[in-house]
């Protein structure tokens, strides 16, 4: 009787704690699945969050390009010359119009290709004119200064970029002087050509004609004061030009004053 309490004891004990294991399986999987369900609405709620700060920069980011876009528009309307300004199509819809045509400037019109001639014939004012001809809104600086300070004037009218660009060419158009003026030391000498008097290409003349006569010239290539004909044997005086004087001549031995 003993044993078989006992055993009813015993079997009761297991019942009680299978019961206990199997409540708190349960309540396990229960806290479980309440976790998971917690961090997907955790990660549901910050997609949405992230969807909606997304589209709110979207929007800002519409309204900064289209700020953006009208600066660049009134910029360039500020350019123009008020003649070039049209009323009614500088209104026109930024949207509508592509970001190539307003960023590219307008072309020139008819009326502004037809100008005035140019101030004059200077080469100044021709390429003035040609230039304007190409674009009417190019401006020219008044440089009345010396050299340096004109440059230093244009310095202050040009964009980093274009005096770069300038100061370039200035560094091309140097090499190009330098290259048209030879280096003294390159330079060859070229002899004076020595200039006859009128003596000396008598004389030379009438090296090779024998019996003719040749007069006799001094140190300057003027006459001798006495000249003689070999072939014939007289003699004469002279001018430094060569005029003889007259009643000189004779075949005689003759003195003949030195002026």
């Amino acid at each position: 009787m003993a044993e078989e309490q006992r055993d009813l004891i015993s079997d009761r004990g297991s019942g009680v704690v299978n019961v206990g294991a199997t409540q708190r399986s349960a309540l396990g999987r229960r806290a479980a699945f309440s976790t998971l369900s917690i961090l997907v609405a955790l990660l549901i709620a910050g997609q949405a969050v992230t969807i909606y700060f997304i589209y709110q920069q979207s929007g800002q980011i519409s309204k900064l390009t289209k700020t953006s876009q009208t600066l660049q528009l009134e910029a360039l309307q500020r350019k123009l010359p008020s003649s070039a300004k049209p009323v009614n199509k500088m209104k026109m819809s930024i949207v509508d119009t592509p970001m190539a045509m307003r960023v590219l400037p307008l072309a020139p019109s008819a009326a502004d290709m037809d100008m005035a001639p140019p101030a004059s014939n200077k080469t100044e004012d021709q390429v003035k004119h040609l230039l304007l001809q190409g674009d009417p809104r190019k401006v020219f600086p008044e440089l009345k200064d010396n050299l340096m300070g004109n440059l230093k004037s244009l310095k202050k009218t040009l964009t980093d970029a274009d005096w770069k660009a300038f100061e370039s060419w200035m560094h091309k158009w140097l090499l190009f002087e330098m290259a048209k003026k030879p280096r003294l030391e390159d330079r060859k000498e070229v002899p004076a050509v020595k200039v006859q008097t009128k003596c000396q290409v008598e004389a030379n003349a009438r090296e090779a004609q024998l019996g003719q006569f040749r007069p006799q010239c001094d140190e300057n290539g003027d006459y001798l004061p006495l000249q003689c004909h070999a072939a014939t044997g007289y003699c004469w005086c002279s001018y430094k030009n060569g005029t003889r004087i007259e009643g000189t001549a004779t075949r005689g031995k003759l003195e003949c004053p030195d002026d």
